[in-house]
């Protein structure tokens, strides 16, 4: 068997047994190092050589956790939550019930597409926010499967479209240089453009959910201990000052296209302006660092795999076999690499993970069929971004269900999971389809 298919499959299926991804990922590399030829040594040395790759990345995150939690520590995301929770008491009967339920579900929307780029705070703001919101989601009705598909759909698709926060990450320092790196000159390609396509299928999946859960549901009303989910009372002068130092922050990412200057630049501000305690500065620091140092480490070591798999010399007959099975045709060249996206994401749980390992297959692969470089950008992007939403072991599935089962009523699995996948996956098939064969 070839060795980089051997090393595909043992990656997916110790990822599904559920053994650590980074412990498979070592493991998947050293199987294809020896079934590639290289011997134990010379795979160990492929793959540390390869660790490089993810340093920036992983840094990049951990730097981004630092200043999530720091933020939080700031009040603002609890300001957030007071003004939402506000609205419970009004009128919620009649009418009223339309007009509460459009301008709540609008403000989560908009605060998880923000925690992706000008508030990046990923998934921070989640245990904060929607705790003390489940009794207003109570009194109408509303489905708690529709909020997790909002709130996934706001932490996926800016990341996927908008090169700022984490899509500066996933679009700049981890999608176009593994293009790259394997043999695809990039050039000046309006990434943003590209990815409308595959973006615009997450927007018909979003749709799609309002129309499926927009039945009133009912649950029961549990009431949460208010010292777990205590709303704090701020000065206006510290909101604008840390108002402030998020406008600052995003700024630096604009100017300089570099998140670890803008989140040092932003730990900084939130130390010296006094936002954060400074007696509590380096422990929540650490806690911050700690929250996204799993991410950083898998990133990492992808990169050390993608390594290996680059040095067996395996992937032209991979690609070669490839081309045979699935002929002449490009539209079923795209929609396996969709799939096989699909499934190694829905293993690793991290798209931001997977896409050094399906580009030093998928990049000599598009090349073979004759695909652009936009093409193979969209593919390769839209291929990584699959099964994110719908992953059991994904953030963008973890962080929802963590707000919404705060009252032991929202399943992970059968409410979260299942609904994302359902809902935008099928979508971003069709539309990277479509973004394969215009582009």
């Amino acid at each position: 068997m070839n060795a980089v298919l051997l090393a595909v499959i043992v990656l997916f299926a110790l990822a599904i047994s559920r053994v650590h991804i980074v412990l498979s990922l070592i493991l998947a590399a050293v199987v294809g190092g020896l079934v590639g030829g290289l011997g134990f040594n010379e795979t160990l040395t492929a793959f540390s050589d390869g660790l490089g790759g993810g340093a920036t990345i992983a840094l990049s995150y951990a730097l981004l956790g630092a200043f999530a939690v720091g933020l939080s520590k700031t009040g603002l995301p609890d300001v957030l939550a007071e003004k939402l929770i506000s609205m419970s008491g009004r009128d919620v009967t009649g009418k009223s019930v339309t007009r509460v339920k459009a301008l709540l579900l609008s403000f989560l929307l908009l605060l998880a597409i923000s925690s992706q780029n000008a508030l990046p705070i990923h998934i921070a703001f989640i245990p904060i926010v929607i705790p003390p919101l489940l009794v207003l989601f109570n009194e109408l009705k509303l489905d708690r499967r529709l909020v997790a598909t909002i709130l996934t759909f706001g932490l996926v698709t800016p990341y996927m479209l908008l090169p700022v926060g984490f899509g500066g990450i996933y679009l700049n320092e981890i999608l176009l240089p593994n293009v790259e790196t394997n043999g695809m000159t990039v050039g000046d390609v309006n990434i943003v453009s590209i990815m409308a396509i595959p973006a615009l299928g997450m927007l018909v999946g979003l749709i799609t959910a309002f129309f499926h859960y927009r039945k009133p549901r009912s649950y029961e009303t549990i009431q949460l201990g208010p010292s777990d989910y205590e709303v704090r009372t701020l000065s206006p002068l510290k909101i604008w000052l840390t108002a402030a130092v998020i406008l600052v922050v995003l700024v630096v990412q604009l100017q300089t296209e570099s998140m670890i200057a803008s989140a040092v630049t932003g730990l900084i501000l939130l130390t010296l302006l006094r936002l954060i305690p400074w007696s509590e500065a380096d422990d929540i620091f650490t806690s911050g660092m700690r929250m996204m140092a799993f991410i950083g480490f898998v990133m990492i070591a992808a990169s050390g795999f993608a390594a290996v798999i680059r040095a067996t010399g395996a992937i032209e007959p991979l690609v070669s076999g490839a081309s045979g099975i699935m002929g002449d045709s490009q539209f079923v060249a795209a929609l396996v690499m969709l799939l096989v996206g699909l499934v190694i994401t829905l293993g690793i749980g991290s798209s931001f993970s997977t896409v050094p390992i399906i580009a030093a297959i998928f990049v000599p692969l598009c090349i073979q069929y004759g695909f652009s470089v936009e093409a193979t950008i969209a593919i390769i992007g839209t291929a990584g971004a699959l099964g994110d939403a719908g992953s059991p072991a994904s953030d963008s599935t973890l962080g929802p269900t963590s707000g919404l089962n705060a009252d032991g009523q929202h399943d992970h699995l059968r409410e979260t999971v299942w609904p994302t996948f359902l809902h935008y996956n099928i979508p971003l098939i069709i539309f990277g389809l479509i973004a394969a064969m215009v582009l």
